[in-house]
């Protein structure tokens, strides 16, 4: 990369940018703070060493990596990318207990919701077995005429029959 641009990192070390240079393809011209960050935790030998140390496929996401891992130091020394990790680790743990709290909620009303259902089809059944009975005809009811008027005075003169014996009453 002996271009007339230099990767961020021979910039930052103020020298030549060489051909096969390992820092030029992770650390480019256009973004120097990111390696500025990388510089001030972990140096330039440690950084070209950790990534000379490791396939070509993997040196991308390695860069990123330390990267990010030297900016969480940036900005927060003592506990770096772990404390944005427990932060994160945190947050889970509420949505998980917001989620189970939702779901007993949502299962509370669903309860409530099945108990009316079941209060609303009791109430048209009884609703509908009073309706039967409404328009059941009540044979000895006084409001209605006595479908056998004849029955009750025969039982009436057969007891007072009974009470009586060759005309005496007893």
């Amino acid at each position: 990369m002996s271009h007339s641009t230099r990767c961020a990192a021979c910039k930052s070390l103020r020298k030549r940018c060489p051909e096969d240079c390992v820092l030029a393809p992770y650390f480019p011209p256009t973004d120097p703070q990111r390696y500025a960050c990388v510089h001030k935790i972990f140096g330039a030998s440690n950084t070209t060493n950790m990534l000379q140390q490791l396939p070509m496929h993997l040196r991308a996401e390695a860069a990123d990596c330390i990267s990010f891992e030297s900016r969480s130091r940036v900005e927060d020394p003592v506990y770096g990318s772990v404390g944005i990790i427990t932060q994160l680790q945190e947050q889970i743990i509420t949505a998980q207990s917001e989620l189970v709290k939702t779901k007993g909620e949502i299962a509370f009303h669903n309860a409530q919701q099945q108990l009316q259902q079941q209060q609303m089809q009791q109430l048209q059944m009884i609703h509908a077995i009073a309706q039967e009975v409404e328009d059941q005809p009540l044979w000895l009811s006084s409001s209605q005429q006595d479908p056998f008027p004849n029955v009750n005075q025969q039982l009436l003169e057969d007891y007072n029959y009974s009470n009586t014996f060759c005309g005496f009453e007893f």
